[in-house]
């Protein structure tokens, strides 16, 4: 066996040859240490010029791509290629890893940048949407990711000038990224005049905004800001690759191969021109430049490195070489001196020289290279190129010899003979040539017969003998030089080879694993002496093993470096080092080997690199077949995958509401309840370290879905219930007061909670899949880490307080078995698992690992479990041969026998260690494991009087096991929890069956007892009374599944699973009878009721047998069911039987015979049953949910008082129903325990408790059953009803409308009105060439001007030129559809509020208003911070498919962070937490998700999807960070933020004591808070319900007379507003102000003239203020004391509002507005005026003397009015489409009015109020948009929704065709948007936008 094992010697890499400039710019650097940072392949690499020494970062598995150096430049960060990239920073120094940073890009990341301060990382990804990322690096976190760009990014970086600036730029376009809160917000470069459009490469920065960019053309564009500001012209005179900016100056370098210097404002100082330096040759690119001082570092594409002093720069120095792009695949060794040549696809073949690691001499062939060789003396130089031929060269000067071509097709190998006599050439074509070198490489011979291409040649000793490999993996042999084939098996083995460089063959079996494609492994060469080979595979990995190594899948040692494959190995002449070459990454790596791995200076180096990175199955010396142990065997194999998940019961209850007819109302659910009394079990099967004392001296463990707290003074039991399937592993914290519990599950949960209240502080979610194996908490008690079960079995380090992912890892391709902080070093970690142990060290986002070697000391084994010393290096683990492994670091010092059999469990004391194996001995070490103090064998002799049960077997395997008070605390195998004490005497405190499904149940007919059998074999009674033990069990021969206590309680009947059953004497446990009478399992057994005459048994070959007990013969068969029996039950009188099958069957037979019979549904109700545990008929209808053939109810039991059915289900829920459930889809109440499939139900006599057996949990659980009298008393925790109740239908119009508004339509994306034709800009036009000189008139004006009213002293005002406009007031406030969106800052001085996309703050005693205008669409929601700290700090959402968040500060405007994720189509409301620190935001998307953020850095604490319906309102108790209130549609839910999560308890609806049934749930509109957990909701009827924790205590009835809009609590006094809608009554108001209990009010009327009803949507209260804001989008403030109401703020109500026209001689306007209203407002006081409601208005006009008003309604009618005080003058209705303008010409007569339906009416007013009409427009193409007069009345210009234009003549309707007469005409106003002079107002690309109206 010895071959199996790793070879001995060692390799580490000591040079790399090479520099990646092609594909990469911006790569190459200074440190601070002087020395050059670059990369090749997949390695980092430090050069230090003056040691001429490299050291190398090998932490990537792919190639490297690009490279950003720290503002220190110390650190370095590197980015890969890859499926799943990621990013290294690391130490340039000592080559450690920082942090790593992953899970961030996709496919590679392109480029990255630090900012000035160091702290954050930008990178841009290679996926297709360029995805830009900025990383906190140190914790590996993202603070914000955008999609970048459509095309490909080149260059990100932070502007060093401009805080939280980002630049990106790539092909056509550079983006300016401002990064705030979590979004990006990108400015693209505007290049206006000054350049055209054009790539850009890279970027440099300069003060003051100043952005230089380098472009494909050659010039460098400098920008300020976002706009492009000037151009350097032709700067280079190719594409500019590379920018670098240092404290002299900018440094730059391009295609042209020239690198040129600038000052620091960009003049240039100097030009390097490398193309005609002495190294230097035509067509170099510089890819990279670097200036530091006095010195430039240059790369180019052809992996060269110049330094070039800036004094003497005709003399660059190359200080790097490598070959240029293209694959390197010919590599051979000089046989006498330290050279080796290779040759590659860019044609070069270069000598190498391995001790001063230069390159010696290169010449540039015409043909790519692919293979090459030396002869005997190392002279001549062969080289097979591509096309066929092949060259020989002399070593000396590279000349040529001769050059042959005899074949096609690429020459693979060609080799020497070692007589120096023969040059023998393989090839793509199949044959090996043989050429005579004496005789000028004649060719003496053709070896036929390989079916492939040839890969590899070797000679014999004697020259005498060839052997091949082929592509077909065939190995050949064949007699020199003729070239026959040599088959004869002797001859072949005798023949010693020259070289062994084949991968075939016994010799090298081992290379291969053991199942594997031949063709990964391209190279191989051995060392016969020293036994060794090398291979290189297209893994990129190189390998040593043995030679000869005959077994596949030998033992190796691997090392990284290479990405791509390694085409090509060899041992140099002297066997000092071996070579490789890369393929794709064509870079060549220089080995030093060391023979018997005598490494000498270990430690100068980074570990990660050398300590052989050995292979997953190599660590050990020693052979590694140790025997295996059965149990672990299990375990390994163990996986927990469901069919079904937990999380899969919510889409069956969306197939529920499916299946629903309409009208069909679902039964109710019972009043009872249960409540979790005790469970028997403890899963220590499959767990291990899973029993711990907590800080009070209770038991915390867990099994099923539970965690158990046990008391044993009380012997009591408390739980924590929230996991949803099986827990899987426990750890406890530190100060054992906080457990962390991880469960299975498709996205499985780590829960943190605390031992004494049982409440979750955190859960953690989202890293794992199927399930979470291990836990454990740092030392000091801050993270977590946590092993998933998928296939890499991936570890994740968590802050789990904050629930967030501070690290992730893969951890092993095998299961961890344990997960162990480091308790002295809170960075550092151990696994163990199958054949494994691994040393960890956070770094970062990742984790870098060690694995143990165990050098000679001892064999692998599976790891079980770890624990750790008194030092830092030292850990203690135990493996499954029984040892205990001491370990000094990552080394193995010895090994300790502790156990015979697997040690499964360890744990650590200050004075020492206790262990426990599967021998069933624990073991007491001192603090050493010098010495075993003592051991206690676990036997049932042992066991105390105290003890709570009976110990299943001697010596149970221990699986857990902790000290503390003074005893030891064990766990085993069969699902006991003892307590040794250390004297000896041993106590049992709890048990459950052990591994194995529990299906059979039965409770006593007299007692509270039950029994339960297993499959584990056993039969157990069970004591349900307060001693809760086990009473009696008797072990069976086999596995059974029934079991039924006699009516007199003195016999057990049991079934097994093999056809058999026993019966069985209950005290003695002795059998009195058996019989096996079928082969399929016993299914269901039962007696008949009193006297138990008969026996029934139900097997699965169909059949019900019927035996007579004491006579104990069978006196009746059963015989009808299609399908297994599941379930039967007799009746009262012993004469009947019902059945039940899997076709879901439902049967009736007669006693004793087994004759069949029928029976109506009716009779079967009517029938008295001795007992119900069938799950069919109309009865139990109910009990199915929907879509049932997956998720069976396997169980049922029925009350004795026949009032409540409970099931079991495979869903793993306990449910009660109230009996019968008729009707489908009965509702239910449900309690979650038991974790798979629950098996059976029963209750005991007196319906005083329900017992439930889970299937494969084991565990055996008793509810107490909870009578509706003292449930109020008892709230069972898991009392959730089936959700979504049909809460009161109740409708209000108001909130109808805000529940189903539909914000996608309103998207600022899409166009309002949808036009036809082409837009103005896209028209073709034909231009008239204007005269040079014209005597004519000159042209009149195109608008007449008007002249400005004289100013007060007479004189007239200057009219100047307008540049820019500048918000100034907003007449609006959005409470149409929104609420809560009203506050007072500033202590009452000023208000905030929103309209459109602008946030508004006015100032109450002035009148002034301020604006945040940042939004980019409608704001529907808003928020202030009230805590004293984030004084005017203000939130706000807005709609739009991707909707932000803003939070700004009201009083500067500035924006502090925008918010992005999560959401779509708005977010609907905003609130902050009582600290301020976090903000919970809600969205309109389907799921209504429900975020909580950490606003200031835009970190996502947790999120969740709230409600199937839309929720209205979110807000935190006023006096909590974790703890916040939803309402919305039928939807009260109170969530605490748990770490990452959010948990949610829906409201507990009762009687509200008002007695009689419990109320319905509402839609709840409004929520408001009170001192001690009270919480108010506001709801659609007008109630108000009040809240004690979650449970519903009262209703303050009819609150208001309508729904509930807004709540208020005043933060000062406890007070609170509500508002809502009130009927128009006097003293009855839709505002109140009430005491904190909400028991008294006082209202305050508010009507607005012309409503009917005021609707109040948001309220807000300080200092004796109440601010309003209505429905009708008017804000009013009321006193307290007098109850006075002020408008602060009036607009238009909710409509769209086009009509708007100002008055032409006062500073007034008029809008009309959808609301059916007119206004008139004036502009100084910035009130409104007047208003008049006449029905939906779409516009508006003064007449020219601005005496008469005229409205277009949407109806098609015209109303004239007087402007003094709106009266009405005139009204007429010709048309049905809506008047879209309207305009009186400027001399007062007509009034031309265009509509909808394409016309254009004229009439004439001077007629008087009538309105003539006097002619009409039509031929019109579309539908009219704007009416302009001409200054003298002549003609009106219609523009139409055809965007084009006509010209009409007045009064007649004629249209006007001569372009001559309308180009001179002068236009009394302008408002089209169409034609020539106003072209420019369209955008470019406006295919969505519409220009809808403009003004001159």
């Amino acid at each position: 066996m010895a071959d199996k094992t790793a070879p001995k010697s060692q390799l580490r890499l000591e040079w790399v040859y090479g520099y990646r400039g092609h594909q990469c710019r911006n790569n190459l650097y200074y440190t601070a240490h002087k020395e050059v940072v670059y990369f090749v392949a997949g390695v980092g690499i430090v050069y230090n010029l003056r040691e001429h020494r490299q050291k190398f970062f090998l932490g990537h598995d792919d190639d490297i791509v690009s490279l950003a150096l720290h503002p220190e430049r110390t650190l370095v960060a590197t980015g890969q290629i890859g499926k799943k990239p990621y990013i290294c920073v690391w130490d340039a120094y000592n080559m450690e890893t920082v942090s790593i940073l992953r899970d961030g890009h996709e496919n590679g990341v392109g480029a990255m940048g630090f900012d000035k301060e160091g702290t954050r990382l930008a990178s841009v990804g290679m996926d297709q949407h360029s995805t830009i990322n900025v990383w906190d690096w140190k914790k590996g976190k993202i603070l914000a990711t955008v999609r970048g760009h459509s095309d490909k990014v080149f260059d990100i970086q932070f502007h060093p000038f401009q805080p939280n600036t980002i630049v990106s730029c790539g092909v056509k376009h550079i983006k300016f990224w401002t990064l705030c809160g979590n979004a990006l917000t990108p400015k693209k470069g505007v290049f206006g005049k000054v350049g055209e459009i054009q790539t850009m490469l890279c970027l440099a920065f300069g003060p003051e905004d100043v952005t230089y960019a380098g472009t494909l053309g050659g010039d460098i564009y400098v920008w300020k800001g976002s706009e492009l500001q000037r151009v350097i012209q032709g700067a280079h005179k190719g594409p500019v690759f590379t920018l670098d900016s240092c404290d002299d100056g900018y440094s730059s370098g391009s295609k042209d191969g020239t690198a040129k210097l600038w000052d620091s404002d960009f003049k240039p100082i100097t030009t390097v021109d490398l193309t005609t330096a002495s190294d230097g040759y035509k067509g170099l690119c510089v890819r990279s430049v670097c200036w530091r001082g006095d010195t430039v570092l240059i790369g180019t594409q052809d992996s060269e490195i110049f330094e070039v002093a800036v004094r003497e720069r005709e003399k660059p120095t190359l200080i790097a070489q490598g070959h240029a792009e293209g694959e390197l695949w010919a590599l051979a060794v000089h046989p006498k001196k330290p050279v080796f040549v290779t040759g590659s696809d860019d044609q070069t073949l270069r000598l190498w020289n391995t001790s001063n690691k230069e390159l010696m001499s290169k010449t540039t062939l015409d043909q790519k290279i692919r293979s090459c060789a030396f002869d005997g003396e190392g002279s001549h130089i062969a080289v097979g190129l591509t096309d066929g031929s092949f060259m020989v060269l002399r070593s000396r000067d590279l000349s040529e010899v001769i050059h042959v071509k005899d074949r096609k097709e690429v020459i693979h190998e060609l080799k020497f003979s070692p007589c120096g006599k023969f040059l023998a050439v393989g090839s793509n074509d199949n044959f090996v040539d043989i050429y005579s070198v004496d005789q000028r490489y004649k060719r003496v011979g053709t070896c036929s017969g390989s079916s492939s291409f040839i890969t590899h040649l070797d000679w014999s000793e004697d020259s005498k003998y060839l052997q091949t490999n082929s592509g077909a993996a065939e190995r050949l042999f064949f007699k020199m030089p003729t070239g026959k084939q040599a088959t004869n098996k002797e001859e072949i083995q005798s023949i010693h080879w020259s070289t062994f460089t084949g991968v075939l063959g016994a010799e090298v079996n081992g290379i291969w694993e053991k199942y594997t494609d031949t063709n990964d492994v391209n190279a191989l060469d051995a060392y016969f002496r020293g036994e060794v080979s090398v291979t290189g595979d297209d893994f990129g990995l190189v390998k040593l093993l043995r030679f000869p190594c005959l077994k596949k899948g030998a033992k190796f040692r691997k090392y990284v470096g290479h990405s791509a494959h390694v085409t090509n190995v060899r041992f140099t002449n002297d066997k000092t080092y071996v070579i490789s070459t890369g393929g794709a990454d064509h870079a060549i790596f220089q080995w030093k080997f060391y023979q018997d791995g005598a490494m000498t200076d270990d430690h100068d180096q980074p570990q990660n690199a050398y300590m052989d990175s050995n292979s997953e199955d190599s660590d050990s010396d020693m052979s590694d077949v140790p025997g295996l142990d059965s149990d672990v065997e299990r375990e390994k194999q163990k996986n927990y995958s469901r069919t079904l998940y937990k999380e899969d019961a919510a889409k069956l209850k969306k197939l529920m509401k499916d299946d629903m007819k309409p009208g069909d109302k679902r039964k109710r659910a019972p009043a009872d309840g249960l409540k979790l009394k005790y469970v028997h079990g403890y899963r220590g099967y499959d767990c291990r370290n899973n029993v711990f004392y907590t800080q009070t001296g209770e038991i915390v463990y867990h099994v099923a879905a539970v965690g158990v707290v046990y008391t044993r003074e009380k012997n009591e039991q408390r739980f924590y219930v929230e996991h949803t399937d099986d827990i899987l592993c426990l750890c406890i914290h530190p100060l054992k007061d906080y457990v962390a519990t991880g469960q299975v599950g498709r996205d499985p949960t780590v829960h943190v909670w605390d031992t004494q209240t049982m409440k979750t502080v955190s859960i953690l979610k989202g890293q794992h899949q199927r399930g979470v194996c291990a836990v454990d908490f740092s030392g000091d008690g801050k993270k977590l880490a946590s092993v998933g079960l998928d296939d890499n079995h991936c570890i994740v380090i968590w802050d789990w307080r904050k629930g967030e992912k501070l690290a992730t890892t893969r951890g092993h391709k095998d299961k961890i078995f344990v997960i162990k902080w480091n308790p002295m070093d809170q960075n550092r970690l151990v696994t163990v698992g199958v054949k494994h142990i691994k040393f960890w060290t956070q770094a970062g986002g990742g984790c870098t690992s060690k694995r143990g070697t165990l050098g000679n000391v001892a064999k692998l084994c599976d790891m079980m479990c770890v624990t750790h010393g008194k030092t830092a290096e030292v850990c203690f683990s135990g493996g499954s041969d029984g040892n205990i492994f001491i370990w000094q670091d990552v080394q193995l010092l010895k090994t300790v026998k502790a156990h015979e059999g697997p040690c499964f469990a360890m744990h650590a004391l200050d004075k020492g260690f206790v262990t426990g194996g599967k021998d069933g001995i624990v073991g007491l070490w001192d603090d050493s494991f010098e010495r075993c103090l003592k051991t206690y064998a676990i036997k049932k002799a042992a066991l105390t009087a105290e003890s709570h049960g009976i110990l299943y077997e001697e010596s149970p395997a221990v699986r857990a096991i902790v000290l503390g008070h003074g005893k030891i605390l064990v766990g085993t195998k069969n699902g006991e929890v003892l307590e040794v004490d250390k004297s000896g005497p041993m106590t049992m405190l709890v048990q459950g069956h052990k591994e194995g499904e529990v299906w059979g149940l039965a409770t006593h007919p007299t007692k509270d007892i039950c029994a339960t059998v297993s499959d584990d074999k056993t039969l157990r009674l069970w004591d349900l009374g307060p001693e809760h033990r086990l009473i009696n069990m008797k072990q069976l021969k086999k596995a059974a599944r029934a079991v039924d206590i006699s009516p007199d309680g003195k016999l057990i009947a049991v079934g097994h699973r093999d056809g058999s059953f026993v019966v069985v004497n209950s005290d003695t446990m002795e059998e009195m009878a058996s019989f096996h009478d079928r082969k399929e399992e016993i299914s269901d057994i039962k007696f008949s009721p009193d006297p138990g005459k008969y026996l029934a048994v139900g097997s699965h070959d169909n059949f019900v047998d019927i035996y007579n007990v004491l006579g104990s013969k069978r006196v009746g068969i059963c015989k009808g069911s299609s399908s297994y029996i599941t379930h039967l039950d007799w009746d009262r009188n012993g004469k009947l039987l019902v059945t039940n099958s899997g076709a879901k069957e439902q049967l009736f037979f007669e006693a004793p015979r087994g004759k069949r019979i029928t029976l109506k549904s009716a009779e079967v109700e009517k029938q008295k049953w001795h007992s119900w545990t069938c799950v069919l008929g109309l009865t139990c209808d109910g009990v199915w949910p929907p879509k049932c053939d997956v998720t069976d109810v396997n169980a049922s039991a029925l009350s004795r008082d026949g009032r409540l059915l409970a099931t079991g289900d495979d869903f793993g829920f306990v449910k009660l129903f109230e009996y019968p459930a008729k009707g489908k889809f009965a509702k239910f109440k449900k309690y979650i325990g038991h974790s798979a499939h629950v098996t059976n139900v029963r209750w005991t006599h007196n319906d005083k408790y329900l017992v439930s057996v889970g299937g494969s949990d084991t565990a055996v659980m008793v509810w107490s059953h909870v009578y509706p009298a003292e449930r109020a008393s008892t709230q069972g925790e898991s009392d959730e009803s089936d959700d979504e109740s049909e809460g009161e239908g109740g409708y209000d119009s108001d909130v109808e409308r805000e529940s189903t508004m539909d914000y996608s339509m309103k998207i600022y994306a899409n166009p309002i009105r949808e036009k036809i034709g082409v837009k103005p800009h896209l028209q073709e036009t034909e231009t008239t060439a204007k005269p040079a000189v014209s005597r004519g008139a000159p042209e009149p004006p195109k608008v007449q001007r008007s002249d400005p009213p004289p100013a007060a002293g007479g004189k007239r005002r200057k009219t100047t030129q307008v540049t820019d406009l500048q918000l100034e007031y907003v007449h609006g406030y959005r409470g149409f559809d929104s609420r809560n969106n009203l506050f007072y800052i500033n202590d009452g001085a000023e208000i905030v509020f929103h309209t459109a996309g602008a946030g508004v703050v006015q100032n109450l005693s002035t009148g002034s208003q301020s604006f945040y205008l940042e939004h980019t669409d409608d704001i529907i929601s808003l928020t202030t911070n009230q805590h004293p700290k984030y004084k005017n700090i203000v939130a706000t959402g807005q709609i739009g498919n991707t909707p932000s968040v803003h939070i700004w500060d009201a009083a500067t405007k500035e924006t502090l962070s925008v918010i992005r994720g999560d959401h779509s189509k708005g977010v609907c409301c905003v609130d902050f937490s009582s600290t301020g620190k976090y903000l919970v935001t809600v969205g309109l998307e389907d799921e209504h998700n429900i975020v909580v953020w950490r606003w200031q850095e835009g970190a996502k604490v947790a999120m969740t999807p709230g409600h199937s319906s839309r929720i209205f309102h979110a807000e935190f108790r006023p006096d909590s960070d974790t703890q916040f209130v939803t309402v919305g549609i039928r939807h009260v839910k109170f969530w605490t933020v748990a770490g990452g999560e959010l948990v949610g308890k829906r409201g507990i609806l009762t009687d509200a004591g008002m007695g009689g049934d419990a109320q319905r749930m509402q839609t709840m509109l409004s929520v408001a808070f009170g001192a001690n957990n009270m919480t108010y909701t506001g709801s659609l009827s007008g109630d108000v319900f009040v809240w004690k924790d979650t449970t519903l205590v009262r209703l303050v009835q009819k609150a208001h007379s309508g729904p509930v809009f807004t709540m208020f609590t005043t933060l000062r006094d406890g007070l609170i507003v509500t508002g809502g809608k009130e009927p128009g009554v006097k003293d009855n108001g839709p505002v109140k102000l009430w005491d904190q209990e909400m028991k008294r009010c006082r209202a305050f009327p508010l009507l607005e003239e012309g409503s009917k009803s005021s609707v109040v949507k948001s309220v807000c209260r300080c200092k004796g203020k109440i601010l309003v804001g209505t429905k009708e989008n008017s804000v009013v403030e009321i006193g307290e004391k007098g109850g006075s109401a002020q408008v602060v703020v009036s607009a238009h109500g909710e409509g769209e509002v086009w009509g708007l026209y100002p008055h032409p001689s006062q500073p007034k306007f008029i809008t009309a507005s959808y609301d059916g209203s007119v206004r008139l407002w004036d502009l100084q006081t910035k009130t409104s005026v007047a208003k008049l409601v006449v029905g939906p208005a779409r516009s508006v006009c003064f007449s020219h003397d601005g005496e008469l008003i005229a409205v277009g309604l949407q109806n098609g009618e015209v109303i004239v009015l007087n402007s003094n005080g709106l009266k009405m003058w005139g009204k007429r209705r010709d048309r049905a489409g809506s008047v879209n303008d309207l305009r009186f010409s400027p001399n007062g007569k007509y009034l031309v009015v265009g509509t909808e339906d394409k016309y254009v009416d004229i009439y004439d007013i001077s007629q008087g109020p009538a309105l003539n009409r006097v002619g009409y427009c039509n031929g019109i193409p579309s539908f009219v948009i704007q009416l302009d007069f001409s200054a003298d009345s002549q003609y009106v210009r219609v523009g139409t929704g055809a965007y084009v234009e006509q010209v009409f003549a007045v009064p007649s309707g004629k249209l006007a065709e001569e372009k001559d007469v309308f180009n001179k005409i002068t236009w009394a106003t302008w408002t089209s948007v169409l034609g020539q002079e106003v072209l420019g107002i369209w955008p470019k690309d406006s295919s969505k936008g519409d220009v809808n109206c403009a003004r001159s």
